[in-house]
């Protein structure tokens, strides 16, 4: 019997070269794995090829039939196949017949288990190949953003170079809390070589007239209004202000609230508080037939004012809470989105993008004293198209809101903008002191 060794880099490449030196009769002894591959021990036994079958075994037995030779001729194409062939051809003819005496045994244990072992071995270099395909996604995901952070930044150089007054109003303008897109949009207008300051006025001139606002629209049209938005953003409180408001221009007999806030704990009576506090009535709506018999019951008042559920806008039960809202009523609601001033700009935009599944009239801007910029929202409502309704800086009642106007909102931008480089340049400056002193 001849013996020899194999070393190859992986399962396939090692069986091919066993096929390749010993043949497709050759066994496999052992195998396992070793460093830069796997180590494979096969075994070949010339006499067993050419042994003569016994004179007295069936004449079927001793013409190998055309499939067999077929066989002979080809290289094994598989573990199994290579298995089949270390069966002795008589004990392969022979094997129906013995088979009510006793179940036949393989001649080769030996090998045999060499054979599984090496199937266990190639099933782990499959999965090990999945693994190393999974990684080497993950690493040419990792050179792409790396390549368009790398080309994004050599553009932005190369346009400051070009453009140096159009990416120096872009950097301005980020820094104030405008995404990029909207910077662009509007400092492509500036024509180079402008003056600093007067190409910096005419940024914000142009910026003031990208924002769209409703013109005080609740308080003066009345109508069905319903604030819809996030939890926690103060919609309670904002229906609570504008309610006062029109109290004080209107009267109180012509104002009234409804909430279909039956979710959380305590919010149909915080709501009831504001009413006796107004001297407005309160009507509480379970579901859309409460709701609409409390808009029919309402219908004499100019005004009335809806208090929804505030859900997150990937909650599950959003959807079915806006179509309550639509559905309920033959009278024309208009939904109007409360927001923070204070959220992040993907939150702003996630909100935005999942109410307006509702024909949103506007927004209105909570929080507004809490926020360190306002570009972020102003982004937010002029790349969703957006009109911005009303502003709230605060909790008191009815004092702290106010119409949205476009000039106050860029006013407030820029003066939040300078107010952050007053405040780093203070902290820089005492850093400086500090370590000047020590």
């Amino acid at each position: 019997m001849k013996i020899k060794r194999f070393f190859a880099e992986d399962m396939r490449r090692a069986l091919q070269q066993v096929k390749e030196t010993l043949g497709a009769d050759a066994v496999i002894m052992s195998n396992k794995r070793v460093n830069g591959g796997v180590e494979i021990v096969a075994a070949v036994d010339p006499d067993a090829k050419t042994a003569a079958p016994q004179q007295s075994e069936p004449q079927a037995l001793q013409q190998p039939t055309a499939e067999a030779q077929a066989s002979e001729q080809q290289p094994a194409q598989s573990l199994t196949e290579l298995l089949s062939r270390q069966q002795p051809q008589g004990q392969a003819a022979a094997q129906p017949a013995a088979a009510a005496d006793s179940e036949p045994q393989s001649p080769f244990p030996e090998q045999v288990s060499g054979l599984q072992k090496a199937a266990e071995t190639a099933h782990a270099e499959t999965t090990q190949s999945s693994d190393d395909i999974r990684s080497l996604q993950s690493q040419i995901n990792g050179i792409r953003q790396l390549l368009e952070h790398q080309l994004s930044g050599l553009m932005a150089q190369e346009m400051d170079r070009r453009e140096p007054l159009r990416g120096m109003l872009m950097s301005r303008m980020m820094k104030m809390g405008l995404s990029e897109r909207v910077a662009d949009q509007i400092a492509c207008f500036i024509p180079e070589g402008e003056d600093d300051d007067a190409a910096w006025e005419q940024s914000l001139h142009l910026l003031q007239g990208q924002i769209a606002t409703t013109e005080d629209d609740i308080l003066t049209r009345g109508g069905i209004v319903a604030l819809v938005g996030p939890t926690g953003v103060g919609k309670t409180t904002t229906i609570a202000k504008l309610a006062a408001r029109y109290v004080q221009r209107h009267g109180m007999d012509k104002v009234a609230l409804v909430t279909t806030d039956t979710f959380r704990i305590g919010a149909s009576e915080q709501l009831q508080t504001y009413g006796r506090i107004i001297g407005c009535p309160v009507k509480v709506a379970r579901d859309g037939r409460e709701l609409a018999d409390a808009l029919l019951q309402l219908r004499d008042k100019s005004l009335v004012l809806i208090d929804t559920a505030g859900m997150g806008q990937r909650d599950q039960r959003l959807n079915q809470q806006l179509a309550k809202l639509m559905n309920s009523s033959r009278l024309a609601i208009r939904p109007y989105l409360v927001v923070a001033a204070t959220a992040q700009t993907r939150v702003l935009n996630d909100t935005v993008k999942q109410f307006k599944q509702l024909p949103l009239a506007g927004c209105i801007f909570t929080k507004v004293d809490e926020c360190l910029s306002l570009g972020e929202s102003i982004s937010a409502a002029i790349e969703h198209g957006l009109p911005i309704s009303y502003l709230t800086d605060g909790q008191q009642v009815p004092e702290d809101i106010r119409p949205a106007e476009a000039g106050y909102l860029v006013a407030e931008t820029e003066r939040l903008y300078d107010k952050s480089i007053c405040s780093n340049v203070s902290d820089v400056t005492k850093s400086y002191w500090n370590h000047s002193v020590s």
